[in-house]
């Protein structure tokens, strides 16, 4: 059975995109079948992993529009294991199209459950509580939240909270936290520790135990077109997004 993690936080700039594509990839590395969804019209994920957003003619937007199946638009990343669901800032003129429709919240539900061969699916969802957002979390069984070590980290986060329990209650009432990722941690000042407890002291045991360090190979990466660890897989970012793959896995086999 294919599992379906949405990767989300409406905050931007918090490690989300980063977080999605390289835990993606190191599932990929330790053999899992993934496919890595963009959702996000910004297509962050797409051009971070080397594909030319002007080279598309079907995307997740014609998927959500019902006018390609899922199967037709996904494509291989040159990684082994790792496919990509790729979009374009069009999907954003698809987000008001689909509002008027009667399933608009449904519509990547649907489409995931049209393809098989895939153990595990990550969702990289727009920085918005949007109706993109909705649907990657009626998507998904599990949500990883990428929270930022700094001072406005947990502002915001209540509001996301409190959508996921109107999704739990609606139309998705599997829906669980599988783990708050502190991200651009920085051990060396009192702030990234100060948060680092705030967040602990809010979400306790659900706090992955590795977190993500600043790391300016995670910052270039992206520029290349591949995951950090396709970059440089002895960085500090590498090893520790290595470390929270093995974590999401370890998690996953706790709670199926």
């Amino acid at each position: 059975m294919t599992v379906v993690i949405a990767t989300t936080n409406q905050k931007g700039g918090v490690g989300k995109t980063t977080s999605a594509i390289n835990i993606a990839y190191y599932l990929a590395k330790a053999g899992k079948n993934v496919l890595l969804v963009d959702l996000d019209p910004q297509g962050n994920a797409t051009s971070g992993l080397g594909i030319d957003k002007d080279n598309l003619d079907v995307t997740t937007g014609e998927v959500l529009m019902q006018s390609s199946d899922l199967a037709i638009a996904v494509r291989p990343t040159g990684h082994k294991n790792l496919s990509i669901l790729p979009t374009t800032p069009h999907l954003a003129n698809v987000e008001v199209e689909l509002a008027s429709g009667n399933d608009k919240f449904t519509r990547l539900k649907s489409a995931l459950e049209s393809v098989e061969g895939y153990d595990v699916v990550v969702i990289d969802c727009p920085p918005s509580l949007s109706l993109l957002t909705v649907n990657g979390l009626i998507a998904a069984k599990y949500v990883i939240l990428p929270v930022q070590a700094e001072f406005y980290a947990l502002e915001g986060l209540g509001q996301l909270l409190e959508t996921m329990k109107l999704v739990r209650k609606g139309m998705n009432p599997g829906l669980e936290l599988l783990g708050v990722l502190p991200t651009m941690m920085d051990s060396r000042t009192t702030l990234s520790n100060q948060v680092y407890q705030e967040i602990k002291k809010h979400f306790g045991d659900k706090v992955f135990q590795n977190t993500i360090p600043r790391n300016i190979r995670l910052a270039e990466a992206p520029s290349h077109g591949v995951p950090v660890g396709a970059y440089d897989r002895w960085s500090k970012g590498a090893r520790a997004y290595k470390a929270v793959a093995k974590e999401v896995e370890e998690r996953l086999k706790v709670v199926r």
